[in-house]
């Protein structure tokens, strides 16, 4: 193996991943949920009775089928009706009053309220048969009116909910700016952004397998958070924690779409315990297109003004999010675009507001990013039109702005403490990287020849949080000695690609002076743990690395006083080093797996406390724009991203560039289409929701700073979302620069060829910049 490949890649490439849908359990049922086919609408009838004839299907039934079926009361007695879906609170943030008189069911009592959403729910004895039997389930809907945009729903003439505004959810951060601020500019600009509604699109769509074991419970499920949904599920159930055993196996993906009790979680565990049977359900890929949550979602409003030397003095930003139809998981996430509105410019005046809305889609969850791709593309596209407003290079610009290195740690006028930052660093290097004055020359040869298609640069510069938010910053390691010389590292969080198979037993094995090989990774299991958290918010390194190092801290400690106990001398007379102690004063070492036969079992676990991380970077990208194709070519594109100190660059730099890959999505090909009654228009799965394949993918150099956070012993920020950050404000100022627009509003995301094709016709700037 090469120094850096990843432990799991034999594994999952060689088709010996075990995933759910591998997972072959005696008597398991399979599942098939009957879906609405219109966004809105009251449930007249749901018909079952076809179904419950077809070969080989155990049970068919509706919301109204369920609530009557005696035999739940009979299985588990503590579980007297299906309950609804559970909501989150997001850290900082309470959701009971936006979900108060809004309960998400499971199946459809009387409304509803997207496309997609469950009528019924069919088991059978394998998918086939379950499938034979969704197909002669009918029922029976009155259409309604849909919403499908913030803008329309706010307006609330199309109520979700009867009596309940469509606005589920207002916060602000910042103080609000006098008038006289504006008035007094020497520019402003003001524009609207549309951030697209975005799938997630892993691998592997959602997954959970329920097995009914004596008086327990093991659901294996492709779940970020285990932890989370066992507690959610013994909460719906009325069960202790302890009998509930929740296992995350391997996982094709996640990207934020995976730690929440969906509706069909729910019903997969209760009809596993009606039936006394293992019962699995599988989500594929149309529908999972569907009825998966959904990223981003926000309309925006933005004024940014600045002296005549380009020196910024106030930002507002007012925002409109699609939330979808239920409140229950992602209502607070705006927030996030909110509190990262200054991004990494000292603006002495920064005023956010947010309104979540309610609307006819699936649910809005965070989304590798998760709030700050938001605040970014927001503030990033404005300091563009400002720069062409001003004329001043947008480089020269940002630097002008930039937060300066002395100034950390830096409150922003939203409340963000920074921890660190070197801002001009990381530009500096993706200009460098770029070859950006090349670039500008080059520019200019075309705008000189009219036979050449336009040439366009974009640039970007963010911040972003990492690890979580205060009350979420935690997390529950274990490391254990074995005389064998083994040393099992447990973590709380849980694998979905990131990497942690190599990366967190190589941090151990660093730590303790020990073969790396010698060192196995336990995770996402809550019988393994009694607690964790999860994997979300880039926290891998930043949190959990650090909770394992602390762990391998106390075992150490451990191994010292053991040893003074055998020596009959004090701890300080005792080292370590190289996984062995030895007296201080010098003498023969006793390893690791000698000191467990002589004293016993070594293990020690802990829950460690990190703090906030806000990793830094700067995007630029080249582009070359047909106008009269409407074509976009994106020539080059250039990553520097600093996440503090790096436990694995391999791992690392792959984060980077797929993140970077799907920002490029989010600028020129995904979204998803909506008819007008307001459904979804992807009959043809990726046929119509266009994802970038390696056709698509353009030269992408991933570059790192390292100025390491003094939140965490590891100096390590947050890693796994750089590139969905940083990447799409700059193709599209790219674009933007190519046409020269006037007004930026023209272009909004995705930039599909009839975007461009029509703002190429737009009014051009006067001059060049």
């Amino acid at each position: 193996m090469g120094r850096w490949t990843r432990r799991e890649d034999e594994r999952l490439l060689t088709g010996r991943g075990r995933y759910v849908a591998d997972m072959a359990v005696p008597g398991c049922l399979d599942t098939v949920f009957v879906r609405s086919d219109v966004a809105h609408g009251v449930l007249r009838t749901v018909d079952c009775s076809a179904a419950r004839r077809v070969a080989g299907v155990t049970g068919v039934w509706s919301a109204a089928d369920l609530s009557e079926l005696p035999a739940c009361r009979q299985a588990a007695a503590d579980l007297q009706d299906l309950p609804p879906v559970p909501h989150t609170l997001l850290a900082r943030l309470s959701t009971e009053e936006a979900v108060a008189g809004r309960e998400w069911p499971v199946l459809v009592k009387d409304r509803v309220r997207y496309p997609g959403e469950a009528v019924a729910v069919v088991v059978g004895e394998d998918r086939y048969r379950a499938e034979d039997g969704a197909a002669e389930v009918t029922f029976e809907i009155d259409a309604l009116p849909a919403v499908v945009t913030p803008a329309a729903a706010a307006e609330d003439s199309v109520r979700l909910f009867e009596g309940l505004s469509n606005v589920a959810f207002q916060g602000v951060a910042g103080e609000p700016i006098e008038e006289s601020v504006w008035q007094g500019a020497a520019a402003v600009v003001e524009a609207r952004y549309r951030q697209q509604l975005l799938m997630p699109t892993p691998m592997e769509c959602r997954t959970i397998l329920a097995v009914p074991e004596g008086d327990r419970l093991t659901v294996w499920c492709g779940h970020q958070m285990p932890h989370r949904l066992r507690r959610e599920l013994a909460t719906l159930l009325g069960w202790p924690l302890e009998r509930i055993r929740v296992v995350v196996p391997d996982t094709g993906g996640a990207f934020g779409s995976k730690s929440a009790a969906f509706p069909e979680f729910v019903a997969v565990v209760f009809l596993a315990l009606t039936l006394r049977r293992p019962v699995r359900w599988i989500e594929d890929r149309l529908e999972s297109m569907l009825t998966a949550t959904r990223g981003r979602g926000q309309d925006q409003r933005v004024r940014l003004a600045a002296d005549a030397e380009g020196h910024l003095l106030a930002y507002e930003l007012t925002i409109d999010a699609d939330v979808g139809a239920y409140p229950h998981l992602g209502v607070g996430l705006p927030m996030q675009t909110a509190w990262m509105a200054p991004g990494p410019y000292r603006t002495p005046r920064v005023h956010a507001t947010v309104r979540s809305v309610l609307t006819n889609t699936m649910v809005t969850y965070p989304y590798r990013g998760a709030g700050r791709p938001e605040a970014t593309i927001a503030l990033e596209r404005s300091m563009d039109a400002l720069a062409r407003r001003l004329r001043i290079d947008p480089v020269e610009l940002r630097r002008r702005n930039f937060i300066p290195p002395d100034s950390f740690p830096y409150r922003t006028p939203t409340g963000r403490e920074y921890d660190s930052g070197d801002y001009a660093t990381a530009l500096d290097l993706a200009l460098e990287t770029l070859g950006y004055a090349d670039w500008r020359a080059e520019q200019a040869r075309r705008r000189a020849d009219s036979g050449t298609l336009p040439l366009g640069i974009g640039l970007s510069c963010y911040v972003e949080r990492s690890g979580g938010e205060p009350g979420g910053l935690h997390e529950f390691a274990a490391v254990e000695a074995h005389e064998d010389g083994t040393v099992i590292a447990r973590c709380g969080a849980a694998p979905s690609g990131q990497g942690h198979e190599t990366t967190f037993p190589a941090l151990v094995a660093k730590t303790l002076g020990v073969d790396e090989a010698r060192v196995r990774l336990v995770e996402g299991d809550t019988d393994e743990l009694p607690e964790g958290l999860g994997s979300f918010a880039s926290r891998s390194a930043q949190v959990a690395g650090a909770a394992l190092q602390h762990a391998c801290g106390l075992l150490i400690d451990e191994a010292r006083g053991r040893a003074a106990g055998l020596w009959g001398v004090p701890v300080a007379e005792v080292a370590w080093s190289d996984g062995a102690v030895s007296p201080a004063s010098g003498g023969s070492a006793t390893g690791l797996a000698e000191l467990v036969k002589a004293t016993g079992p070594l293990r020690v676990d802990d829950r460690f406390e990190s703090g906030m991380g806000f990793p830094f970077g700067a995007h630029a990208a080249v582009v070359e724009v047909d106008p009269e194709l409407g074509t976009v070519q994106v020539l080059r594109v250039v990553a520097v991203d600093d996440c503090g100190v790096v436990l694995n660059p391999k791992v690392v730099a792959g984060q980077a560039f797929g993140s970077a890959v799907q920002g490029i999505g989010q600028a020129l090909y995904e979204g998803v289409p909506f008819d007008e009654h307001g459904v979804p228009q992807l009959a043809n799965g990726l046929l119509d929701y266009l994802v970038p394949t390696a056709t698509e993918i353009p030269p992408i150099t991933v570059k790192d700073t390292c100025t390491p956070s003094p939140s965490t012993p590891l100096g390590a920020k947050g890693a796994g979302e750089s590139g969905c950050i940083g990447t799409p404000a700059a193709i599209v100022n790219a674009v933007a620069d190519a046409l020269q627009l006037a007004d930026a509003d023209l272009l909004q995301m995705p930039l599909t060829p009839d975007v461009v094709w029509r703002a190429a016709r737009a009014p051009k700037l006067r001059e060049s910049v």
